[in-house]
């Protein structure tokens, strides 16, 4: 069985989308589509744009989407048996496989994007990826610190990241060195994604998706917040809001592919960033 993977923030880079703009025509549609309806010229920030813009997270994951949901549509070999999103990856992977219109999805993120900036705005935070501890370890001295401090990614059994207030993430990384975490470091973001920190977003992208027609998905798509296959419609919206505070189950979600048939991983988005993940969670697999 395949599985197909959509990349998340972090992924993109300057100048992407280019080539595809240029050599097919569906795609150039779909950009020129992206422009319309978002009301500024995304294909611009895109093509042309300066790296300091693009890593606007309004700008970096509208990019991301537009790519990645793109790139499926032209393929001709997009047959998934089952898919996944990381973070932001999982609406490109809910329009790739039509749950909502490219338009809508368009809409989607553009006030995900929009609402998370202004929480970042308001309270800002960080996140840093550890390497080289157990997840326990990690969870353990999180939950002792008395500030607001998570697991928010678990992307492989050999890296967590963890997401919070500015000066509890640099109390919990210091103490995590000296326990012995191989390495650390800090993410280019100035919010704590996938945290308690993010629970203001939650109504606000509620309503958003209610407003949104959602499908029942042909193909099941393991979401963050369970790494459990999902199809109907409700529950996918359900999760996509509660994904805003939760962990990024992803090591656990592709362990649970591999369990239920998954024997190839294809990604698709601006760069194979997944794919580096997959291999370290296939070698422990093994």
């Amino acid at each position: 069985m395949k599985a197909y993977l959509f990349s998340g923030q972090g992924s993109q880079f300057l100048g992407m989308g280019k080539d595809l703009y240029k050599n097919s025509h569906l795609a150039k549609k779909l950009f020129q589509l992206s422009d319309e309806v978002l009301g500024f010229r995304i294909t611009s920030i895109m093509f042309e744009g300066s790296m300091d813009i693009l890593k606007n997270t309004k700008y970096t994951q509208l990019s991301i989407y537009i790519y990645s949901v793109i790139k499926a549509r032209i393929s001709n070999s997009f047959e998934p048996d089952m898919v996944a999103g990381h973070s932001l990856g999982e609406l490109s992977a809910l329009a790739a496989i039509n749950v909502f219109s490219f338009e809508d999805g368009l809409k989607l993120v553009n006030e995900r994007a929009s609402i998370m900036q202004n929480i970042c705005e308001l309270n800002p935070g960080g996140m840093a990826v550890v390497f080289g501890l157990k997840d326990s370890i990690i969870e353990d001295v999180c939950n002792k610190d008395h500030g607001i401090i998570v697991p928010s990614n678990y992307n492989s059994p050999e890296q967590l990241v963890i997401s919070g207030e500015i000066q509890a993430l640099r109390r919990v990384c210091s103490y995590l060195k000296k326990i012995g975490a191989k390495k650390i470091f800090f993410l280019p973001v100035h919010g704590a994604f996938h945290s308690p920190i993010m629970k203001p977003a939650q109504k606000k992208f509620k309503k958003i998706l209610n407003k949104i027609y959602f499908k029942d998905s042909k193909y099941p798509i393991y979401q963050n917040v369970t790494a459990l296959p999902v199809n109907k419609s409700d529950d996918i919206k359900k999760n996509l809001v509660e994904q805003l505070t939760a962990p990024v189950k992803w090591k656990q979600s592709i362990k649970n592919m591999m369990d239920h048939g998954a024997v190839s991983f294809t990604e698709i988005g601006p760069s194979n960033i997944l794919q580096g993940l997959i291999k370290k969670i296939l070698r422990n697999s093994v």
